[in-house]
């Protein structure tokens, strides 16, 4: 019978086999969970593709892993094909994309800017959308099946008052997925989210509002990217990071009245 190490072992060389030599598009590729993820994935021996509009660090990331960097703003509309077009430059195919861009908002919805609601959805919704649009027919046309994982948020499945245009923006990526899922199956293509809770990254000091409750506490972004990797490997079609969190979000499925009663009782 195999040791708990050997079966460890054994599942982490057949996640490096996987991995070896694919070409994967990570956005928000610069820092945090997109850096974490392009670096675990340059470990496997994968071909990386960094995307993102800070062309300083990215620069530094392709420095220190050897990856193609494309600098672009994922609001921009056509940054997908950009992206896909330089990749294709370079090497000739997409075997995965990791959609991981994505910006935070806290405060009551009344009091919140128009101009700030248009460049979150722009953020998080519409540019993993775009880049998949892009990215997808050329997928389909190689045959050789893939893997598309797009980052959420633990907001998608427990909505969180005063965040509510960023739940908006991860309830609807949730949906999105749900229905791609569908359509390229046949194709062997596996589409895949991935709802991280709190991480310990820059995306909090970005925001308008600093995280500072003690519970839960925020988790290292290489937790997260080893998910975003086995996910990627085993084509599972969701997973919760830390996976205890998943008791949160089943609870306000089955039960939302009490949830919310909960929640607002302990806030």
């Amino acid at each position: 019978m195999a040791t708990a190490a050997g079966r460890f072992s054994l599942s982490a060389i057949i996640k490096r086999v996987q991995l070896r030599d694919a070409v994967v598009i990570v956005t928000g590729a610069a820092s945090g969970i997109g850096r974490a993820t392009a670096t675990a994935l340059a470990d496997h021996s994968a071909a990386v593709v960094a995307v993102d509009r800070d062309g300083d660090a990215l620069a530094k990331l392709a420095a220190d892993i050897g990856c193609l960097s494309v600098e672009v703003d994922v609001t921009d509309p056509s940054h997908g094909d950009t992206v896909v077009a330089q990749t294709f430059a370079r090497h000739g195919r997409i075997d995965a994309v990791v959609a991981n861009a994505g910006i935070g908002y806290v405060g009551n919805f009344a009091e919140m800017p128009p101009e700030l609601i248009t460049t979150l959805l722009d953020t998080n919704l519409r540019a993993p959308m775009l880049l998949i649009r892009a990215a997808l027919p050329r997928m389909l046309d190689q045959g050789r099946g893939g893997a598309i994982v797009i980052t959420t948020s633990i907001g998608a499945g427990v909505p969180v008052p005063t965040e509510a245009t960023y739940g908006v923006s991860k309830t609807a990526l949730e949906s999105f997925a749900t229905a791609l899922r569908g359509e390229v199956r046949s194709a062997g293509i596996k589409v895949s989210t991935i709802q991280p809770g709190v991480v310990h990254t820059a995306f909090h000091d970005a925001r308008n509002e600093p995280y500072d409750r003690r519970f839960p506490r925020p988790i290292p972004p290489e937790r997260v990217a080893a998910v975003i990797l086995d996910v990627l490997a085993s084509g599972a079609e969701r997973r919760t990071v830390p996976r205890w969190l998943e008791v949160a979000v089943r609870f306000n499925r089955t039960a939302p009245g009490l949830f919310a009663k909960l929640s607002r009782r302990f806030s």
